[in-house]
């Protein structure tokens, strides 16, 4: 075989190799806009999510205890009553009247909405229904003329920590010291019964001004709300001048139903100590309801 034979054999056989390192050479390289894109599509598919199925919510205020206490979290479903403008995760759409499929919410239920003038969410408990007469008499509520049923129950004991701190300035001669030497906050508790027979338990430390309320009719496509925590809660019977809810809101405000809570942080985990990120749970809390009790209703 010639010189030049055997350099044409040599190229020859060479040249498959090279093709196969070159094409493999291709195939590890990354292909940045198909990851940008699938990244893109994650983050709308997250947000799809959370603006028509279910979002998570955090409690940062006293205002629903004692069935929900600051650190809870938990998941708050976005269609019981259909979708309207405050649906997407990001508050940015100015008011739309309407709901997409939307229903009224039953009273008892436990709702997110945004105020009128704030663009952040409120979680409160439905009371007054489109058409209700309501007023509020010594801390009673007074539905069409009949007062809800309250029953004084025992008072809770409340494990006190960092998000739970029962200061005295809130919570005046309240903080107690348990069996086992440790802190508690003993609540005052009413348990309320609604008409439809719904009932839940709430906080009455005593008179206030806002356990007066001359009666108003609910309008129509409004709900009336109220927290728990009657005496500490920003509602429909506070001005918006005070961050309350200045009166009936509009249902195209409420943004979901809160169905359950997810787990509880006592406020002691700090960012740079991964081991008290699983101190701080609460025991006991995950998963807890937050539908009425309806063994009473009729």
């Amino acid at each position: 075989m010639s010189d030049a034979d055997a350099n044409h054999a040599a190229d020859a056989s060479a040249t498959p190799a090279a093709a196969d390192a070159s094409a493999k050479k291709a195939k590890q390289k990354t292909d940045w806009g198909a990851e940008l894109r699938g990244i893109v599509l994650l983050i709308l598919a997250v947000l799809a999510f959370h603006s028509l199925v279910a979002k998570p919510f955090y409690i940062p205020s006293p205002s629903m205890m004692p069935i929900l206490i600051q650190g809870d979290r938990l998941v708050v479903s976005k269609y019981p009553y259909g979708w309207s403008y405050v649906s997407p995760t990001f508050h940015v759409l100015p008011f739309i009247k309407g709901r997409l499929f939307g229903s009224v919410p039953e009273r008892g239920d436990i709702v997110i909405v945004k105020p009128t003038d704030q663009n952040e969410d409120y979680i409160k408990r439905v009371i007054g229904l489109p058409g209700d007469r309501i007023e509020m008499r010594g801390g009673t509520v007074i539905l069409n003329g009949v007062p809800v049923k309250r029953e004084q129950k025992k008072p809770l004991m409340l494990a006190v920590d960092p998000n739970v701190p029962c200061e005295p300035d809130y919570w005046p001669g309240l903080q107690v010291t348990g069996a086992d030497g440790k802190a508690y906050c003993e609540l005052p508790i009413v348990r309320e019964t609604l008409p439809n027979g719904r009932s839940y338990d709430t906080i009455d430390l005593g008179w206030r001004p806002t356990d007066e309320m001359a009666p108003l009719t609910v309008p129509a496509g409004h709900v009336f709300l109220m927290g728990d925590n009657r005496d500490m809660s920003a509602d429909s019977r506070v001005p918006i001048e005070q961050r309350g809810l200045g009166g009936p809101l509009p249902i195209e405000n409420i943004g979901g139903r809160a169905e359950f809570i997810t787990f509880s942080l006592d406020g002691t985990s700090e960012w740079w100590n991964p081991l008290s990120w699983f101190t701080a749970f609460r025991s006991g809390r995950a998963g807890t309801g937050l539908h009425p009790d309806e063994a009473e209703k009729k």
